[in-house]
């Protein structure tokens, strides 16, 4: 019976592989892609992975969480990530965010019901803003809106928000100055920046560490990360007056644990389907990388941190 139930799983997993491998091969034929994968491409053909993996396609959301003692099961982690940002930063009825890099939009749609604030999500992927509206009108939630843009470089006034909130999204500016400089020039004054993302303990780490970490970004589309000195000098240079950093390593490896279980299970069956073109070399380099991501903090190279700048 339990060979039986394992046999279905693994068919149905075959099949879904089909179908999501060949809608993505005929959309590929009909844009006449030739040109390396970007980090839009990425996000579109790993768009199943997350839907399935972690259960995106309902609690909205494409990070790792925050897990403590009332949050012990991913979708509760994901929405407490929400929440300890949130209070953190102080967010509340009537604030004007900037959800800088929102996927597919839940920390807006969390922020809006939660806490009565107004919020703006960008991304460059056009996809995600179009599930991102999806979910809003799932959810029914008004005061949010998405918008599909850089960060780096946005459409925005001077000092529009309040704050400036990024979840697992800095990590791929190819110079985190860049970010720093542009949050800054659109929150008001007193206005706050609230970051959850992967740090460097040292520049460099040891040879065998970087190795890791190449193997890491390179597949998941991240240039590099940088140490915690690093991101207080990018702070500093920018105009914010204040720099907190706390390593919430703790309350995330459940989320490395589950998902490292998960890609070394599925990676043999990846590449045997991926010969036969039913899985992307894009699926299997998430993959990969996501195995050397926590093959990078459990040797110590990197930490999950959270955050904090402000503007005088």
């Amino acid at each position: 019976m339990k060979n039986k139930k394992k046999l279905i799983k693994i068919c149905y997993f075959c099949i879904k592989q089909f179908q999501f491998q060949y809608y993505l091969l005929i959309t590929e034929k009909y844009m006449n892609k030739q040109t390396a994968p970007t980090l839009i491409d990425y996000y579109d053909k790993t768009r199943w992975d997350y839907r399935q993996v972690w259960n995106v396609r309902n609690n909205f959301s494409l990070h790792f969480g925050y897990y403590d003692e009332t949050a012990t099961k991913h979708d509760a982690a994901v929405l407490n990530m929400n929440r300890q940002l949130a209070d953190w930063a102080g967010i509340k009825a009537g604030d004007h965010v900037l959800d800088a890099g929102c996927g597919v939009g839940g920390s807006c749609i969390w922020l809006a019901r939660e806490r009565g604030a107004t919020a703006v999500g960008i991304t460059l992927a056009a996809s995600q803003v179009q599930d991102a509206e999806l979910n809003v009108a799932k959810t029914g939630v008004k005061g949010v809106t998405f918008k599909q843009e850089s960060y780096l470089n946005t459409s925005f006034s001077d000092e529009t928000f309040d704050i400036v909130w990024a979840i697992e999204a800095q990590c791929h500016a190819p110079n985190k100055a860049d970010f720093y400089k542009e949050a800054y020039r659109v929150l008001k004054k007193g206005g706050t920046l609230v970051v959850a993302d992967y740090i460097r303990t040292a520049r460099p780490v040891a040879p065998e560490g970087e190795a890791i970490m190449k193997i890491w970004f390179d597949n998941i589309f991240i240039p590099d990360i940088d140490t915690q000195a690093e991101h207080h000098s990018h702070a500093q240079k920018a105009g914010f007056t204040t720099f907190e950093v706390r390593d919430v390593s703790e309350n995330v490896k459940i989320s490395f644990k589950n998902i490292y279980e998960h890609c070394t299970r599925w990676i043999k069956l990846a590449k045997v389907l991926n010969k036969v073109n039913l899985v992307s070399d894009v699926r299997i380099g998430n993959a990969e990388g996501t195995i050397a991501q926590v093959d990078a903090i459990r040797g110590g190279y990197w930490f999950y941190g959270l955050l904090k700048a402000v503007k005088k």
